[in-house]
């Protein structure tokens, strides 16, 4: 899928190598064609390497994606320079009078906190809502999909005894859901969290369905029967190194992380991991906008408001 982008982003070169197709402004405007508008709320603190990584499993079909990137208004990044932000990201005020066609709602390490004591909660909770009328499907990903079940519906998430790190077997529940189509009865998943969902709390409500569970994991893929909201607990983005980067930080912090599950060859931090839920996570991201973005939103998103007064 064609991604048009800043022509500057610093994406592009990365993922031009990997022969993602990434479509310059300036060619993108050329197409006669009406692209899928996507906004990223990217609430990670490595924001380019999150960039890069949902961009990858955006890109690369006949349909062009037009990517808006979002930053809150009211957190200070750490991690990402003023110039980056500045340059390449927008802030709710700025695109709160438009419409999208889908929204993906990062993890953000700030799962040990209640929801309502994060800096940006307030305005989280605005866009949101927001969402309810100018995006036709959200996708929430890890600290997001708990922020959004919490939100919606009232979910709460609870503390695990430790940290959940590593890539985990999950089972399809319905193989015949659009989202789920193409994976196996069996699939991979990275996680990296302390908090989760219990899936009686979920099984509460009639408009919500569990689409894929772990043994080890938990509840990892909800769903409103609806489309307009998808709930996934994992990180499909990750790449092979995230986690392995993840855990020589902690171990550097004092943390003394456990070991991610089923990660490291051998249990051996040396040892390269393999890269084994790629092809599943391109499926879900593939999935979800094919079915639940450019098949279900109006030609002209101005009608989307009107859909969903």
């Amino acid at each position: 899928m064609p991604i048009k982008v800043q022509s500057d982003l610093p994406a592009i070169k990365i993922l031009e190598t990997e022969n993602i197709f990434v479509m310059p402004e300036d060619i993108a405007i050329k197409q006669d064609i009406r692209p899928l508008r996507i906004v990223i709320l990217n609430l990670m603190p490595t924001k380019i390497t999150t960039e890069t990584q949902l961009l990858r499993l955006l890109g690369n079909s006949p349909l062009q994606v037009d990517i808006e990137l979002l930053q809150m208004a009211t957190h200070k990044s750490k991690n990402t320079s003023s110039h980056h932000l500045n340059t390449f990201y927008k802030t709710f005020d700025e695109i709160k009078n438009q419409s999208f066609d889908g929204m993906i709602i990062t993890g953000a390490p700030v799962e040990l906190m209640e929801f309502e004591q994060v800096d940006y909660w307030d305005e989280l909770c605005e866009i949101m809502e927001w969402s309810k009328h100018n995006v036709y499907s959200t996708l929430h990903i890890c600290w997001g999909a708990q922020a959004g079940l919490y939100y919606h519906y009232g979910i709460q998430k609870y503390t695990m005894d430790e940290k959940l790190s590593g890539i985990f077997h999950h089972r399809v529940l319905n193989p015949n859901h659009p989202l789920m189509r193409g994976f196996d009865d069996r699939f991979d998943l990275p996680h990296s969290r302390y908090t989760g969902v219990h899936r009686e709390d979920v099984m509460r409500f009639s408009q919500l369905e569990v689409l894929a569970t772990s043994r080890l994991a938990g509840v990892a893929v909800v769903c409103n029967k609806n489309g307009r909201q998808f709930f996934v607990m994992g990180h499909a983005e990750y790449d092979r190194n995230t986690l392995a980067t993840e855990y020589f930080r902690d171990v550097n912090k004092g943390v003394n992380p456990p070991i991610p599950y089923n990660y490291f060859p051998e249990n051996d931090p040396d040892a390269t991991p393999q890269l084994t839920w790629r092809s599943n996570a391109t499926m879900l991201f593939t999935n979800w906008l094919n079915y639940y973005v450019y098949q279900q939103t109006p030609y002209d998103l101005e009608d989307l408001k009107k859909l969903f007064e």
